[in-house]
């Protein structure tokens, strides 16, 4: 597959194999949001918890951090169709002790964790596999785009999937039908993907040190390091409307649709956007666009400051939302940066500090709300967050090609070639 070639969405679904890990994303993606629904439900049917019902949608988030550091390595280690078809077997197993009329809560709860930990494996493996599937060029760009589209279509249609499917079944019957979407994933893995061995050689390394040492190097590289925060840093205030969305529609009087709503507009607006970039924009244009985007991308949220209506505080949601687009242009810039065998944390990374990030992102907005009206926090997150963006701005282009940190970079680059010394950054 020519690494430049861009024929938009429809090459991207010409390739195979991508359209079984697509098929598999689907089923897996709404499988995961149906079992937090009716987790959720039955934790709170069986102790009348509001607080431990809650906790349990939490505990999708927290564990990322631990298994996207702490397990990084197994994306590189082994073979990256192996990786994904035990994590969704693991999945499923979780999702069969859980539907078990015997399981305790705090069964549940620990069986809850376990799955959010496989979660940035999984989703980092499959990151890095799709390089090897659609190549490093614009297909590999359009097909995470693609990702991103349904994981922002399943919220959607998941949750009202989730909300039917109780209406129906008991909750320890709905866990039972993520159960199947997890096998249904597994089976489309392993025998609509190729077995490709695995990028890293360490495997006589403890798996601990080898996750920890491939997060240091990343962490450690300026150019690494700017690319990751700008995939962050927005994410994290951005969900401060979303977090606060609730208590805004109860502060304007307004009812449950209302609310819904506003659940669902800045996803709208980035699934909009994301489309129009990857169908109407040049691979070169959507790699211009990315820093400008980036930095004014959450200025919409400054129009909470007025306290708007639902009309305004809608169209600035969509527009807040639409501003996510420019990652399009961010995953090529990132991929070019991180060293293959490096590939795997470096995605499993990108993956749980995403997911971190935007729950301490939540839990920020939500204290900050205990003391200042709604507006006033959507609005502040949108005046710090734009500062921050600019100067993360700043040091990516600064570390970029055409940068000073960039061309300076290059130079060395070019002169240990020339010396015959090119320094590799290895896995450790």
């Amino acid at each position: 597959m020519p690494k430049n070639a861009s024929r938009g969405y429809g090459a991207v679904f010409a390739v195979r194999e991508f359209r079984f890990v697509f098929a598999a994303h689907l089923l897996s993606l709404l499988g995961v949001v149906v079992s937090e629904i009716a987790l959720t439900f039955l934790v709170y049917d069986l102790t009348g918890s509001p607080l431990l019902s809650a906790l349990t949608f939490a505990l999708g988030l927290l564990p990322y951090l631990v298994g996207g550091t702490l397990l990084a390595g197994v994306a590189d280690r082994y073979p990256a169709r192996r990786v994904l078809v035990v994590c969704d077997l693991l999945c499923a197993a979780c999702g069969g002790v859980m539907v078990l009329p015997g399981t305790p809560i705090a069964g549940l709860l620990a069986l809850r964790c376990v799955v959010a930990a496989i979660a940035p494996v999984f989703t980092g493996t499959r990151m890095a596999a799709l390089t090897d599937i659609l190549g490093e060029g614009d297909l590999y760009v359009l097909g995470r785009s693609l990702l991103r589209i349904v994981s922002q279509s399943a919220q959607l249609a998941g949750f009202g999937v989730g909300g039917v499917l109780l209406a129906v079944v008991p909750a320890r019957g709905a866990i039972c039908v993520t159960v199947g979407t997890f096998l249904c994933s597994a089976a489309l893995l392993r025998f609509g993907t190729r077995d490709r061995p695995a990028r890293a050689t360490g495997r006589g390394s403890a798996l601990l040190r080898d996750s920890l040492g491939g997060a240091r190097l990343l962490l450690g590289d300026r150019r690494t390091r700017a690319l990751l925060l700008l995939f962050w840093v927005p994410p994290m205030f951005v969900v401060a409307p979303e977090a606060l969305a609730a208590p805004y529609a109860d502060s304007l009087g307004l009812g449950p649709a209302a609310l819904g709503l506003l659940m669902c507009a800045m996803p709208v607006g980035h699934i909009v956007a994301e489309l129009y970039a990857g169908t109407a924009l040049s691979p070169r244009a959507r790699s211009r666009v990315v820093l400008p985007v980036a930095a004014v991308g959450l200025l919409p949220l400054l129009v909470y400051g007025a306290g708007p209506g639902l009309g305004w505080a809608l169209a600035a949601l969509v527009l807040a939302g639409a501003g996510a687009a420019y990652v399009i242009g961010l995953d090529q810039w990132f991929v070019a940066a991180v060293p293959e065998e490096l590939r795997g944390r470096a995605m499993t990374l990108l993956t749980a500090g995403l997911m971190t990030i935007q729950g301490l992102g939540m839990a920020v907005a939500g204290l900050a709300a205990e003391f200042l009206p709604v507006h006033q926090v959507v609005a502040g997150a949108g005046a710090i967050g734009t500062l921050c963006c600019l100067v993360l701005v700043r040091e990516v282009h600064r570390t970029g090609p055409h940068g000073p940190e960039g061309r300076a970079a290059g130079a060395d680059r070019t002169t240990e070639v020339r010396d015959g010394a090119v320094r590799q950054v290895t896995s450790g």
